[in-house]
């Protein structure tokens, strides 16, 4: 029997950048009341906020919600009425300093640089520095069209696999690249969730679009949790139907 499932969140839950739509919400609630319930992904805590905290129905147990911003290597939890962190594991400027210049370098090479771009493309995250090719704000329409299957970002990816040797380096989302420390990845994280909540791994399951070979949410499937690949949050949504009706 299950009793944890984690969830990846732009593209399984939500579309890339926006909130949570009121049906998850309610979907995540209904989970909620038969098990425990983590998200893991790239995005910072600000995001997650944003996306997911503040769109849950006010009868979500928020108790038993796991959220692991950066890619697990944050940890947050509804304790005393508030979120909290539990813990966050960040880069030191020198290892900030090696990765932005090695984009640089990464980008200037493959040529992938677009003719538009919304907001800025590189964005540090503490413990995580995310490239977006087209912009933090950028339309979900442009993101959608720019790499839907991953080629231009498979290039980018192993070209940075060349100058940052002993780091983490994933595709996620529509437009990112996520880079971490070495071994911090969705495995990483879940393992760091099982220590935290006393839950086995084999009493987990992970739901994610990315489950796919250099894909962010692949570790999972290495790690051996039984995993669900969807194309989108309506896939989502009926994943999480059948599960409830499980576990109830």
């Amino acid at each position: 029997m299950k009793q944890l499932v984690a969830f990846d969140l732009d593209g399984t839950l939500a579309e890339s950048k926006q909130a949570l739509l009121e049906p998850m919400g309610e979907a995540l609630a209904d989970l909620l009341d038969v098990a425990h319930v983590a998200v893991i992904s790239g995005g910072d805590w600000p995001q997650f906020e944003k996306q997911v905290a503040s769109r849950l129905p006010e009868r979500a147990d928020r108790t038993k919600l796991w959220l692991m911003p950066t890619t697990g290597t944050k940890l947050y939890r509804y304790q005393d009425g508030t979120w909290q962190t539990v813990y966050a594991e960040l880069f030191d400027d020198a290892q900030k300093k090696a990765i932005l210049e090695a984009f640089d370098a990464s980008l200037e090479a493959t040529g992938f640089v677009p003719e538009q771009t919304w907001g800025e493309r590189i964005e540090d995250r503490g413990s995580q520095i995310t490239f977006s090719a087209l912009g933090q704000q950028a339309p979900i329409e442009a993101k959608e069209h720019w790499d839907p299957d991953f080629a231009k970002r498979k290039v980018i990816q192993a070209d940075l696999k060349q100058r940052l040797p002993g780091l983490s380096i994933n595709m996620g989302g529509a437009t990112s690249i996520d880079i971490t420390r070495e071994g911090v990845d969705k495995a990483y994280g879940l393992k760091k969730l099982s220590a935290e909540s006393g839950i086995p791994l084999d009493a987990m399951m992970f739901i994610g679009d990315a489950i796919f070979p250099g894909g962010n949410d692949y570790p999972a499937q290495q790690l051996g949790l039984d995993v669900v690949r969807v194309k989108n949050p309506d896939g989502t949504l009926a994943a999480i139907a059948g599960i409830v009706g499980c576990l109830k």
